[in-house]
């Protein structure tokens, strides 16, 4: 199994390759992209690189045996004037500039082709997790209506019109009208437009109407760019009165069920184990009133660390491993005061 080196951007795709790999006992090297890749990548074996540090992230890679890359996350159009290129990344510049001026997916090219150059394989999220596209078929329980056919038609008919201008990859039709096509704001902020338009022209939360068509662009390097859904989109699509998500079968990500998307209830779970001793507060008053400071004492500590659970800023996710570890030994403590 080739090792791979994965080049993480913004967002939850890149965490859930990663944890792919380690669970698939894939040997793993993460690039985290400098303002762009989430703290809590810290915690996979990597480097932290420039957007143009194009050299140090080919030296890295080769000195850690990486046979494969893979793109995984949200990176911003870059304010070329803004960046601070390496030796190599300089020498890259002047043509990623060029391919920049005839859009995203040009520039996008231009990038894996220098990677390509250096010998590496470039595999695409969906080929490195192999469930992460939407499958054929309706998913989960609401089917689509008679209603909505011929808005789904439309919006993929839309959906891939701009993409062949390169301007986009999702498109919201309403009842036939289209109400937004998505271009370099991204698909959660073009819900916010639409869920700000007037309740005449959309659905609502209890009559919804309409669908976000999402489609790749046919000229599109679908290794590096595939459209994306999450959470917050469906949310989206929610609140703006929308009935339903569609999108091309095997050809858009799906990033609903996997890590990172149960967040919330991972944090209330934590909150509740850290002080479920007590419940049993009048047995140990009455009878272990040391193995209750130890149990309090843990449950102080545990209460702490949901601050950096929750902040994920740099080294928070190294910081909670210890203040966990330091609850569960003064829990231990008592224990082993009242055994012994």
């Amino acid at each position: 199994m080739r090792k791979l080196g994965l080049i993480a951007g913004g967002g939850a795709l890149p965490r859930e390759v990663a944890e792919h790999c380690v669970n698939a006992g894939r040997p793993l090297y993460v690039l985290r992209l400098k303002g762009f890749a989430d703290p809590e990548m810290d915690e996979f074996d990597g480097l932290e690189v420039g957007l143009a540090e194009l050299g140090k992230s080919i030296k890295a890679l080769k000195a850690e045996n990486c046979q494969a890359i893979c793109f995984a996350g949200v990176v911003d159009r870059p304010d070329f004037a803004a960046l601070k290129p390496d030796l190599r990344g300089l020498a890259a510049l002047p043509g990623a500039i060029a391919a920049a001026r005839k859009g995203d997916d040009a520039l996008l090219r231009f990038i894996v082709h220098e990677f390509e150059r250096e010998g590496f394989a470039v595999e695409g999220a969906h080929e490195v997790v192999d469930d992460l596209t939407l499958p054929q078929g309706v998913l989960g329980q609401v089917a689509p209506r008679e209603a909505d056919q011929a808005d789904i038609a439309r919006a993929l008919e839309v959906a891939r019109a701009i993409g062949q201008l390169d301007v986009g990859q999702g498109a919201v039709v309403v009842h036939g009208l289209v109400l937004a096509v998505e271009a370099q704001e991204g698909t959660d902020a073009m819900l916010v437009r639409c869920a700000q338009l007037p309740s005449a022209l959309r659905g609502a939360p209890e009559a919804p109407a309409g669908v976000l068509a999402k489609a790749p662009k046919p000229i599109q390097e679908r290794r590096v760019d595939l459209p994306t859904i999450g959470v917050a989109t469906v949310r989206g699509a929610a609140r703006a009165g929308l009935a339903g998500i569609v999108g091309e079968a095997g050809a858009l990500l799906v990033l609903i069920f996997g890590p990172g998307q149960w967040r919330a209830l991972l944090f209330t779970t934590y909150f509740v184990l850290g002080w479920s001793a007590l419940a049993f507060i009048p047995d140990f008053y009455a009878h272990a009133r040391t193995l209750l400071w130890f149990i309090f004492m843990g449950g102080v500590v545990y209460t702490a660390g949901m601050i950096p659970f929750a902040r994920q800023k740099k080294y928070d996710h190294c910081v909670w491993h210890i203040l966990v570890l330091t609850a569960a030994a003064l829990h231990w403590l008592g224990i082993y005061t009242q055994i012994y």
